[in-house]
């Protein structure tokens, strides 16, 4: 059981977010509505903060985007009155693995990794268009793991939740009673059909969590855990520049 002053923490990240905007000087907020919960909950706190939210499904190639994730996404919008617009990008995928045919030989992880680049794309291209911030919607065990797509959705102008575990964000999902199709379904990237972010790692979420918390790991947990933070450590660093 996460002991934490949940009411607190909204009105905090609520006033900071409404903070950054103020300062920015724009006109909104924008963020990608995958109907997972990391993006439902930056959605609540966004909304909560700046009235001119958008959250922006993108269903591409999976069949889980056009179904159980869109619907999610949906939900979470009426619930909480956040504007959802909807853009399909499966054509837009489709057509830059065909300029890229012959190119290259594209690994499975390349092409994985294709949606996810084009879903920021399209939300700095609106943002851009309309002076909105691009809200972040990763959580720490994610960054602690590299579980992102660097330019992909590992990029943000601001991150609300990046000091949460998904065991906490779960736990504030609880608080705010979001949508329970959200908070109880297996966390996933939505990449490809039938992938889930804990079978993909070979390890739990809880896992995770317990080692970032405590300091606590089985030592299988533990090899996979350090196994991804240590190959993955190039997604965290700041861009090396030459230093002359």
């Amino acid at each position: 059981m996460i002991d934490r002053d949940w009411e607190r923490e909204y009105e905090g990240r609520v006033a900071w977010i409404r903070g950054l905007v103020e300062s920015s000087g724009v006109k909104g907020i924008i963020f990608g509505n995958s109907g997972g919960k990391d993006s439902a909950l930056v959605g609540i706190l966004c909304k909560a903060a700046c009235e001119n939210t958008v959250g922006v499904i993108m269903p591409c190639a999976s069949r889980r985007n056009y179904g159980q994730d869109a619907d999610d996404g949906r939900a979470l919008a009426e619930q909480y009155g956040i504007e959802t617009r909807t853009v399909d990008l499966t054509a837009v995928r489709e057509a830059e693995l065909a300029a890229l045919e012959g190119i290259s030989e594209l690994s499975d992880l390349a092409v994985a990794n294709i949606a996810p680049r084009l879903r920021m794309t399209t939300l700095y291209t609106i943002a851009a268009a309309e002076g909105r911030l691009v809200a972040g919607t990763g959580n720490r065990s994610e960054s602690y793991m590299g579980y992102f797509t660097k330019w992909g959705d590992g990029a943000n102008d601001f991150n609300p939740i990046a000091d949460l575990t998904a065991t906490e964000v779960l736990a504030f999902l609880r608080y705010l009673k979001a949508p329970l199709s959200i908070v109880e379904k297996a966390p996933s990237a939505g990449l490809f059909d039938g992938q889930t972010d804990e079978q993909e790692m070979g390890v739990s979420y809880r896992a995770i969590d317990t080692y970032l918390t405590e300091g606590a790991a089985s030592e299988e947990d533990l090899a996979v855990i350090e196994r991804y933070h240590t190959r993955s450590e190039h997604k965290r660093r700041p861009i090396p520049t030459y230093p002359g």
